[in-house]
């Protein structure tokens, strides 16, 4: 199969679709936010190292070099940009229960997520358009949507930013309505999204199995590098085996859903970016679950790391 056909493909995926995915997202972060307290900011303030070194592992290391992988791989220009936009999206928040699930420092991956999700904000538009645009073989993707890092900033702030300060206020002012609603309001979050992931995957099924194969192995590198760059950098720093944990984990777990809604709003659904967008989402589950059952069984004061 040419792997500069998918290039060409774009994904279907109609207006009504779209707005439901954008706000189902909202849905999911104001849900996570309702467990957010100002704590899990400040608390970088207090004991700033393992998550300002997991941070710089996040949006510095990891977006530069996917950049040079995508220079070096034989892949199409598509998959290239989707690989550097997922590299440019903040931390999932599937990584806060991986990393307890890996005996990890649980405080360090909520810290993390939570910031990383509020720098996203700036630095998810400022990675993809610049490390985007660095690349010869995307640049010209980049030019022919007219793509504005205010008009990300803007869709970022309102699906995740918005969502997160209300979420917060609510868990604040009301926290014995917010223990009711918890858990019913975040498995509703959950279904209603997949429901409409998995309609917009439906009307494309055979556009994702037959491309599908050529993004596998390549997402499977770009997460075992991603998870290599947050162990190693914690390594380095000398953190503790609780923090290294936390850190590799949260920057090998990838808000991909953010990814999908970017490359929707303003790519068109072009096939490249959105079959990894979405292969890396199925696969950084897998991955995740192997990481955190590997040192699930390497307890802390048995291990090295």
């Amino acid at each position: 199969m040419d792997a500069a056909a998918v290039d060409a493909v774009r994904l279907n995926f109609n207006p009504s679709g779209l707005l439901a995915l954008n706000a189902v997202i909202g849905l999911m972060m104001f849900g996570i936010a309702l467990d957010l307290k100002p704590s899990d900011f400040t608390r970088i303030i207090k004991s700033p190292r393992a998550p300002a070194i997991g941070l710089g592992a996040q949006f510095i290391l990891l977006p530069a070099f996917t950049f040079l992988l995508t220079l070096v791989l034989p892949i199409s220009p598509s998959i290239a940009l989707g690989m550097i936009l997922v590299a440019s999206c903040p931390g999932g928040n599937l990584s806060n229960m991986m990393t307890y699930l890996a005996g990890g420092n649980a405080a360090v991956s909520v810290s993390m997520t939570a910031v990383s999700t509020a720098a996203a904000v700036v630095m998810t538009p400022l990675n993809l358009a610049v490390w985007g645009s660095l690349n010869p073989a995307t640049a010209p993707i980049l030019r022919a949507v007219s793509l504005s890092p205010l008009d990300v900033f803007f869709t970022i702030v309102m699906i995740l930013g918005i969502p997160m300060v209300l979420g917060m206020v609510v868990g604040r002012w009301f926290p014995r309505l917010v223990d009711r609603v918890r858990g019913p309001f975040k498995i509703f979050a959950v279904c209603v999204f997949l429901a409409v992931v998995g309609g917009a995957l439906a009307a494309n099924w055979h556009n994702f199995i037959r491309y599908v194969g050529l993004v596998a192995l390549v997402v499977a590198a770009h997460n075992a590098m991603a998870l290599s760059l947050g162990y190693s950098s914690a390594r380095l720093a000398k953190l503790p085996p609780k923090d290294v944990r936390a850190v590799a984990i949260e920057v090998g777990i990838q808000n991909s859903a953010l990814g999908l809604i970017l490359v929707f709003d303003f790519f068109g659904g072009l096939g490249g970016m959105a079959i990894i967008t979405a292969w890396w989402g199925v696969w950084h589950i897998i991955s995740g679950l192997v990481v955190a059952s590997f040192w699930s069984r390497r307890p802390i004061k048995e291990a090295t790391a």
